[in-house]
C-alpha cells in the first residue's frame, strides 16, 4: 500500500462540520485493492492478537465488536486502516472516535479520515495503521516491539506538544464557553477570542496582568517590603550576594532555623528550608546561587505550607501543599515505596500529569540523614518519611483542598495582599497551622506572591473538591461569551466571490469599524493591504482574526482552502453562498457539481444558530442548503414572482430581492427599498445582472448583522468595479474609439454571467481574448469555447503561462474545437503567449468595438491597457445626487411599506 498524501483539516470541513480535527489521508490500496479482508490468509487473526482491543469498535453493525464482526466477514483495507488509527490513538490516551472511508474516482485510491487530538500523533498513528495492516497481510502478524514503539511515538508526540496542566484548563473552560482559541507562535501564548475581543494568556498570565505587578512579584524581598510596610505578616530576612555575609545574616534573623532562596526563583528550584547548621547553610547558599546571584536569608517559619489563589480580586481555591513524602507499610524499603509511588498512572515527568514522580536531590538525603534513614530502611506501617523540605507539586509534592476552611479575615488578606502587590492572578504562599484561624492568632506568615501560579493543585487536588479556578479567569476575561467573538461573515460560492466580499467590506465600513478581509487579490485591514496574492484560504483568515485591531472580519471562502484544512473559525455569524457551478471539477477528489455543492455548504452550515445563511434562492442547489443549517435562513432572488422566497417571507423570515428596478429587502410585511439599480455604479446601469445578483447578497449579509439600510445605501454607491476596489472584475477603460474590459471569467458560469453584459454592447464588433486555467478537465476547455462563440463576434484563443501541468496548445485547441462546434464559420485565431494576444486584440480593435480580456494576470493586462496613452477608466456614476429617486418611491428614500 502507498501513501499518497496526508491533509490535516483543523476547523468545519466537507467531512463534518462538529469534527474540526481530522487527518485526510489518500491511499492507494495497490495490491490489496481487490482483497477484501476475509480473502487475505490469516489477516483477521493477526489483527486481533496485535489490537485485542479494537473489540470495543462499533462500526456499521451498531454493537461491541461489530467492527471486527466486519472485518471476518470481509471489509476492505481503508476501513480497517480507519480503525486501526483511532485505536492507536485511544491506547495511549488521545480519544478519537469519528471516522470515515471513502473509494475515490480513481480505482483502489482511498481517502481514510479519521480523528485526532494532537496533529502529529495524528498523522503518525496514519503512517503506524499503513504500516501494522500491511505487516499483518504479508506475515500475518505486527511485531511486538514495534507496535511497542509506535505507542511509545505516540505518547511522546502527545508530551512534547501538552500546553501544560493550567493552559489546558482555561482553554477547555473557554471551549465549555463556546470562546473560540488559538495558539500563537511565539512564547506559548495562547488567543482566546477573535480580533479586537481576544485576550491573550500565557500559562496564567493575561493581558490584563500589569508588568509592575509581576516584576514586583518576582523581586521577593522587595515584595516583603511593601507588605510589610502594609501592615502585612511576612518573614524576617535580609538579601546578600556574598558567602561571606552569610552568617551576619544568619544572625540578622534570629539564628537558625533557617531558609536560603534564590531572590528570583520560582517553582521552588534553589530553595532550602529549615536549615539548622552551618554546614547545610553553606549548601543551601550554593543551591541558590545557581538559580540567582542575589540570595535570601529568612527565618524559617513551622506550620504547614498553604497556597492561596486569588483571582480578578477574589480567593478561588486555597490547597495545602504536603512535600513529597512515603508512607510506610512495615515492608518496604524507602527505595522500594518511592518506586511503588511513580508507578501511580496520575504521576509524570513535569507537568504532564496530575501529579509529577518524585525524584531525590541533595536535600532529601539531608532530609532522611535528619530522620536517621537511609534508602534501605524499612518505614514501619503508616510512618510517613519526607523526601523534599518544600511542598511544590513540581518537586513531587501533594495538594489537599482547603477552600471551605480558610477563615474570612484571611480571606481578606490574601485579596488586600494582591492588590497590593498589583496583579490579576496570583498565587500567595501562607505558611500556617491552622488556615481556618486569622493568622495573627497562629503567628502565620505570607512567604511569598506568585505571579502565573500554577493550577494544577487545585484543578485535581490529590485530596478534597476540585475546584475551576480556570473558569474564574475566563469570566474576568470574557464577561459573556459574546464578549469574545467579532462578526464573521464568510462569503464563498463558485464565482462573484471577490466582488461580494469587497463589496461587503465597503458596506460595512460605512459603519466606522476596522474591517479585516479576504480576498483573491490580497489581505486587507481597513484601508491598507496586509498581504497581496489568493488568500482566501484558512491561513490568511487567520490573520485576520488574530488581528487585535479588526473589529469585523469578511472572509473569501474558496473550495480549496476548505479542502485543504477546513474553515479558519468554528463559526460564523453569516455564511453567504452565492452558487454552484462547475469549476476546479476532477481537483481534490471533487468530480461532480453535487459533491462541490456539499463541500460549499460547509460554510452555510457553520454559523451560529443565532447568526443567518445568506442563499441563492434562484440556484437549486444552494437553495436546498437551509435544510443541513441550524442558522436563520435569508434568501437573495433576482426573481421578484419566486414562491420559495414569497413563502420563506410569509413566515416572518428575511429576503433581498430586485423588483422594480430596486435593490430591496423585504420582511415580514416591510418591504425596504435600498437603491434603484441603475444609481448602482457595481451594476454597470443595470447591465450587468450577476452584479445585481452579488449586491443583494452583501446588501441582505450586512441587514442581517444590523446596518442600517442607510449605511448600506451609501456603501452601494461608493462602490464600484473598479481597478482600485474590484481589480479584474468588469474593469472598463475607455481607449477613446473602442473600449477594452477587463474581467477575471475563467469558467463556463462565470463566462455566461459575462455574456449577459457583452451581448448588451449593441455599439461595434465584440472581441474576446479568452483561455481557461490548466488544471480543469477536457470537457470544460472545450464547453468555454463553446460559450465564446456565442458571446463575441471575434475571437483571440490564448493560455496562461503556467498551465499547470497541461501539454502547452492543448487547452487552446480543446477551446478551439469547442467554437467551431457552435459557429464553424466564426473569425477566431490562436495566440498562445498572453501579452501577444492581449496587444494583437487591441492592436486590431475597429472603431466602438468591445475588447473583452479574460486574462491570467490581471495586473499585466491592465498595464498593457494604461501603456496605449490616454485611458480613462469608466464606471457607472449615480443618477441622481441623493442615491435614491424618493419622488418615484413616494416616501423617505430609506424604506417603503408594502404588504404582500
Amino acid at each position: 500500500m502507498r501513501i499518497l498524501k496526508i491533509q490535516t483539516l483543523r476547523g468545519p470541513n466537507y467531512w463534518s462540520i462538529r469534527r474540526h480535527k481530522l487527518i485526510v489521508m489518500r491511499l492507494d490500496l495497490e495490491n490489496l485493492a481487490e482483497s477484501p479482508s476475509n480473502e487475505i490468509p490469516g489477516f483477521y487473526e493477526g489483527l486481533v492478537e496485535a489490537l485485542p482491543s479494537l473489540e470495543g469498535h462499533y462500526c456499521s453493525p451498531g454493537c461491541r465488536g461489530g467492527f471486527l464482526m466486519r472485518v471476518r466477514e470481509g471489509t476492505m483495507m481503508g476501513h480497517i486502516i480507519e480503525h486501526v488509527a483511532l485505536e492507536l490513538q485511544e491506547l495511549v490516551g488521545m480519544p478519537a472516535a469519528f471516522g470515515r472511508t471513502r473509494e475515490t474516482a480513481t480505482p483502489g485510491v482511498y481517502q481514510v479520515v479519521f480523528e485526532y487530538e494532537n496533529e502529529e500523533a495524528g498523522r503518525y498513528a496514519g503512517r503506524a495503521a499503513v504500516r501494522l495492516c500491511q505487516s499483518i497481510a504479508d506475515r500475518g502478524r505486527y511485531p511486538k516491539a514495534e507496535l511497542e514503539q509506535d505507542l511509545q511515538d505516540l505518547r511522546d508526540f502527545a508530551r512534547d506538544s501538552a500546553l501544560g496542566p493550567s493552559t489546558e484548563a482555561i482553554v477547555k473552560e473557554a471551549e465549555k464557553k463556546g470562546i473560540p482559541w488559538m495558539a500563537l507562535g511565539a512564547r506559548f501564548l495562547i488567543q482566546l477570542g477573535y480580533g479586537a475581543s481576544q485576550k491573550r494568556i500565557q500559562a496564567t498570565m493575561t493581558n490584563n496582568t500589569g508588568i509592575l505587578g509581576v516584576e514586583l512579584a518576582c523581586d521577593k524581598e522587595a515584595t516583603k517590603r511593601i507588605l510589610a510596610e502594609a501592615g502585612i505578616p511576612v518573614p524576617k530576612g535580609n538579601v546578600i550576594n556574598f558567602l561571606d555575609d552569610l552568617e551576619e545574616a544568619i544572625e540578622y534573623v534570629g539564628g537558625y532555623p533557617i531558609v536560603i532562596k534564590p531572590l528570583d526563583g520560582n517553582h521552588g528550584r534553589g530553595i532550602t528550608i529549615d536549615i539548622r547548621s552551618w554546614s547545610e547553610a553553606e549548601a543551601a547558599y550554593d543551591a541558590a546561587r545557581q538559580v540567582s546571584r542575589s540570595v535570601i536569608v529568612e527565618k524559617y517559619y513551622t506550620g504547614r505550607d498553604h497556597r492561596v489563589l486569588v483571582v480578578d480580586g477574589k480567593v478561588v481555591a486555597v490547597a495545602e501543599r504536603v512535600p513529597a513524602h512515603v508512607i510506610g507499610d512495615g515492608k518496604l524499603t524507602i527505595a522500594e515505596l518511592i518506586e511503588d509511588t511513580n508507578n501511580d498512572p496520575n504521576r509524570g515527568d513535569g507537568h504532564d500529569k496530575v501529579l509529577t514522580k518524585i525524584e531525590l536531590d541533595r536535600t532529601s538525603y539531608q532530609l532522611l540523614e535528619r530522620q536517621g534513614l537511609t534508602l534501605n530502611s524499612v518505614l514501619p506501617k503508616d510512618k510517613t518519611c519526607y523526601l523534599r523540605a518544600t511542598a511544590n507539586l513540581s518537586t513531587g509534592g501533594t495538594a489537599v483542598d482547603r477552600t471551605d476552611e480558610i477563615h474570612p479575615e484571611n480571606i481578606w488578606l490574601a485579596q488586600r495582599v494582591v492588590k497590593t502587590i498589583g496583579l490579576d492572578i496570583a498565587g500567595i504562599d501562607v505558611v500556617t497551622n491552622d488556615i481556618s484561624r486569622p493568622l495573627r492568632e497562629t503567628e502565620g506568615v505570607i512567604v511569598e506572591v506568585n505571579a502565573a501560579p500554577g493550577f494544577r493543585m487545585h484543578i485535581a487536588p490529590s485530596y478534597g473538591t476540585p475546584r475551576n479556578v480556570a473558569g474564574a479567569v475566563v469570566d474576568m476575561l470574557f464577561k459573556n461569551e459574546q464578549a469574545s467573538r467579532v462578526p464573521i461573515l464568510s462569503v464563498t460560492g463558485t464565482n462573484g466571490k471577490t466582488t461580494t466580499t469587497r463589496l461587503l467590506a465597503h458596506i460595512f465600513r460605512q459603519t466606522g469599524k476596522v474591517i479585516g478581509y479576504t480576498t483573491t487579490d490580497g489581505t486587507y485591514i481597513g484601508e491598507y493591504l496586509v498581504e497581496s496574492g489568493d488568500n482566501t484560504g484558512p491561513q490568511s483568515a487567520q490573520l485576520i482574526l488574530q488581528d487585535p485591531t479588526v473589529q469585523v472580519a469578511v472572509l473569501e471562502t474558496a473550495r480549496g482552502g476548505i479542502l485543504r484544512s477546513g474553515l479558519a473559525f468554528e463559526s460564523s455569524n453569516v455564511g453567504i453562498v452565492l452558487n454552484v457551478a462547475a469549476d476546479h471539477l476532477g481537483l481534490g477528489d471533487i468530480d461532480n457539481i453535487d459533491q462541490l455543492a456539499h463541500l460549499k455548504s460547509v460554510v452555510a452550515e457553520a454559523v451560529y444558530p443565532d447568526g443567518y445563511a445568506v442563499l441563492n434562492a434562484d440556484d437549486p442547489r444552494v437553495a436546498v442548503m437551509a435544510e443541513k443549517t441550524k442558522a436563520n435562513i435569508a434568501y437573495f432572488t433576482m426573481n421578484n414572482e419566486s414562491q420559495l422566497v414569497r413563502d420563506h417571507i410569509q413566515k416572518g423570515g428575511v429576503a433581498a430581492l430586485y423588483e422594480n428596478g430596486y435593490i430591496s429587502i423585504l420582511k415580514g410585511d416591510w418591504t425596504h427599498r435600498i437603491e434603484k439599480v441603475e444609481n448602482i455604479p457595481l451594476t454597470m446601469g443595470g447591465r450587468a445582472p450577476f452584479m445585481i445578483a452579488n449586491a443583494l447578497a452583501a446588501s441582505l449579509a450586512a441587514f442581517v448583522q444590523n446596518v442600517t439600510i442607510e449605511q448600506i445605501r451609501a456603501g452601494l454607491n461608493t462602490f464600484r468595479a473598479s481597478v482600485s476596489q474590484t481589480p479584474g472584475r468588469m474593469n472598463l477603460f475607455n481607449l477613446g474609439n473602442y473600449h477594452a474590459l477587463v474581467d477575471y471569467a475563467h469558467n463556463p458560469h462565470s463566462y455566461e454571467a459575462l455574456g449577459s453584459f457583452v451581448r448588451n454592447w449593441n455599439s461595434g464588433q465584440r472581441i474576446g481574448v479568452v483561455g481557461g486555467p490548466g488544471d480543469r478537465r477536457d470537457e470544460d476547455f472545450v464547453t468555454l469555447g463553446k460559450l465564446a462563440a456565442d458571446i463575441f463576434d471575434k475571437i483571440i484563443v490564448k493560455e496562461d503561462d503556467d498551465t499547470r501541468g497541461r501539454a502547452r496548445g492543448s487547452g487552446a485547441e480543446l477551446i478551439s474545437k469547442g467554437i467551431k462546434q457552435v459557429k464553424p464559420d466564426l473569425a477566431y485565431e490562436t495566440v498562445l503567449d498572453e501579452t501577444q494576444a492581449i496587444n494583437k486584440a487591441l492592436d486590431s480593435a475597429p472603431d466602438n468595438s468591445l475588447v473583452v480580456i479574460l486574462p491570467e494576470s490581471i495586473n499585466r493586462a491592465i498595464k498593457l491597457i494604461k501603456a496605449r496613452g490616454v485611458v480613462k477608466e469608466e464606471v457607472q456614476q449615480n443618477q441622481s445626487a441623493n442615491a435614491s429617486d424618493s419622488s418615484q418611491v413616494g416616501t423617505s428614500p430609506a424604506t417603503v411599506v408594502n404588504r404582500l
